[in-house]
């Protein structure tokens, strides 16, 4: 599987006074000395800027810098109205400005399957992914043990095609206005548009990497019988296109025609856990800028 992959923010530099500062708008120069200076204004010292451009001329300019400013946190606000006024208003840009030392809070869905689920919680309690996992959200009661030696609230929702309204009522109730990001961790429920235009945060989704192809039950065993060579994972922002958001992450592990089914299957759960953590680790490091449906992951 791939390697070279970004590494965690908090395991370089103390949370304490750290910004992250993304932005994204049409290039022009002219655009990093702007930014470095109202941060050099403001008494920041920036730790690390990256930046790309889609071309060399008349492209979308994105960029992620992290700074260290003292007491952030009591001037954030006013620091993020100045920036919006001198710089943002200035060039036409987007921009969203994190405390790294606030972590995002994190709703996980699930099923029946607990093998991304269970690696998301292992990894946020050893401390390898920073974020506040405020719930798990399940339309089976099936994982509600094997999530209790977490200390995280599992709450269980039926749902199905007969109850999908009333089911995603209640789970927006939970989940509206009280975590920043949701997490799909085999979650095998088809989300209504409504669902998502109600939400009002970003949700990553984990599927296998055999889509288009190989499409509803059985899918290991449809790609044994067609002798494939690769299993791999997808993680995704979820949108109306049923998974066709915009990719964060994907990886594969050969196979050959000496693995069974289970072996696929195996193999196959263990690539859709590196992937989702992957991504969801990168989206809580503000790592993340969209563009059209693709991503920039700095």
């Amino acid at each position: 599987m791939g390697t070279g992959y970004p590494t965690a923010d908090r395991g370089k530099l103390p949370a304490k006074d750290i910004g992250r500062l993304l932005l994204r708008c049409d290039d022009r120069p002219g655009l990093v000395a702007a930014v470095s200076g109202f941060l050099a204004e403001a008494g920041a010292n920036i730790i690390s800027l990256d930046q790309h451009s889609t071309e060399p001329t008349g492209g979308t300019f994105m960029q992620r810098t992290i700074f260290h400013l003292p007491g952030l946190t009591a001037v954030r606000d006013a620091l993020e109205r100045e920036f919006a006024e001198k710089v943002a208003a200035r060039f036409g840009m987007e921009f969203w400005l994190t405390e790294a030392a606030k972590p995002k809070r994190v709703a996980i869905m699930a099923s029946k399957q607990d093998h991304c689920l269970l690696d998301l919680l292992w990894r946020n309690r050893r401390g390898e992914l920073d974020m506040n996992v405020v719930m798990v959200i399940s339309n089976h009661p099936d994982l509600a043990d094997q999530i209790r030696p977490f200390s995280v609230p599992f709450i269980h929702i039926p749902a199905s095609k007969e109850n999908r309204a009333e089911a995603e009522q209640r789970q927006l109730e939970l989940l509206r206005g009280n975590v920043d990001l949701v997490v799909l961790a085999r979650y095998m429920q088809i989300l209504t548009p409504h669902f998502l235009a109600e939400i009002g945060c970003p949700i990553i989704n984990i599927h296998h990497s055999f889509l288009p192809a190989f499409i509803g039950a059985a899918p290991y065993r449809r790609a044994k019988e067609r002798g494939v060579k690769l299993v791999g994972a997808t993680a995704h922002y979820v949108t109306e296109d049923l998974d066709e958001g915009p990719i964060i992450e994907q990886d594969v592990v050969r196979v050959d025609h000496r693995q069974s089914v289970e072996d696929l299957a195996r193999l196959g759960a263990d690539v859709e856990r590196l992937v989702l953590s992957r991504a969801v680790l990168w989206h809580c490091e503000d790592r993340i800028i969209r563009h059209g449906n693709q991503t920039v992951v700095f």
